[in-house]
């Protein structure tokens, strides 16, 4: 895979300087090179397939969007506030399926991730954070714009890393981004420290996997026959049944599959706030969404 950089015009016919780390073709061949950890990141990003990222930079994430320039592939949309950012992401999962991808700084601009993150959390939509952080030298020592995102997201996202080696860097976007897409999608927060975007490694591509290899080589367990049974017994004697239909039915792309269940069993179907759209709202055998704030009868 070729990765080629575009160097911009500017104002008076001045060509945009590059780094000095990185050259304007670079090859994803899978050899070993020198990449600084700014590069890696946006390597990783390029292997998992992202075209789109939402964000606002800042001191601590700058070598990132240095970087960034590198790869053309790679879309950045400039917001006005990093919460706007995280809601894009958020909003770009639920329309494509997609792991959605935004970037702050450190101190105030992670913090600002905090209700979009929220959001996916509770909703289960896939996103990768990205924040920059102070050098490791001054982590939790009050430098300026630090702040302990970590412990501020730890509720309310399926897993969030601390870069402590530049050497690790790969891995754990793949993994991130791993997190985020595997069993109940959810936001997943990476915060990388200035000093390792600037520290430089040996990069080989093949080194790591990417999320799309893992799931394309990952089994998924057959269904158990005597389990479907045993559901189909209990099934069969209840006196009242009702499916509850859920978030899980459109994160599975299972419509079909319920409304052909429900229309085979004669069972009445009702839908959660967030399983909205799983079930036809028009059919016979919907009974609506459950709660203080819908139709009596299905709740």
């Amino acid at each position: 895979m070729q990765i080629t950089a575009t160097i911009t015009q500017q104002a008076g016919g001045a060509q945009a300087s590059l780094p000095q780390d990185y050259t304007e073709t670079v090859s994803d061949s899978g050899e070993a090179c020198e990449l600084a950890g700014s590069h890696i990141l946006c390597r990783a990003l390029v292997r998992e397939g992202v075209k789109l990222l939402y964000g606002y930079p800042g001191g601590a994430i700058m070598p990132f969007y240095d970087a960034l320039t590198a790869y053309p592939t790679l879309h950045h949309v400039l917001v006005r506030h990093e919460q706007a950012a995280a809601h894009a992401a958020d909003g770009y999962a639920r329309a494509t399926g997609k792991v959605g991808v935004c970037v702050a700084t450190s101190g105030p601009g992670a913090t600002n991730l905090v209700t979009g993150l929220a959001t996916a959390y509770m909703d289960s939509t896939p996103i990768v954070a990205i924040t920059g952080q102070v050098a490791r030298p001054f982590i939790g020592r009050d430098a300026f714009q630090e702040t302990d995102v970590i412990g501020v997201t730890q509720p309310i996202t399926k897993h969030n890393f601390l870069v402590q080696r530049v050497e690790d860097l790969a891995d754990i976007v793949h993994e991130a981004f791993r997190l985020a897409r595997g069993g109940r999608p959810g936001p997943v927060l990476i915060d990388v420290p200035k000093d390792v975007q600037f520290s430089k490694t040996l990069y080989r591509p093949t080194a790591s996997l990417s999320s799309s290899e893992y799931f394309r080589t990952s089994q998924v367990p057959e269904p158990s026959p005597t389990a479907i049974a045993a559901a189909a017994q209990l099934i069969a004697k209840a006196n009242c049944p009702v499916i509850m239909s859920g978030h899980g039915i459109i994160l599975s792309n299972a419509y079909k599959e319920l409304l052909a269940f429900a229309e085979k069993t004669h069972i009445p179907v009702i839908t959660t706030l967030l399983g909205l759209s799983a079930f036809p709202e028009t059919h016979p055998l919907s009974l609506g969404m459950p709660g203080m704030h819908c139709r009596a009868d299905s709740s």
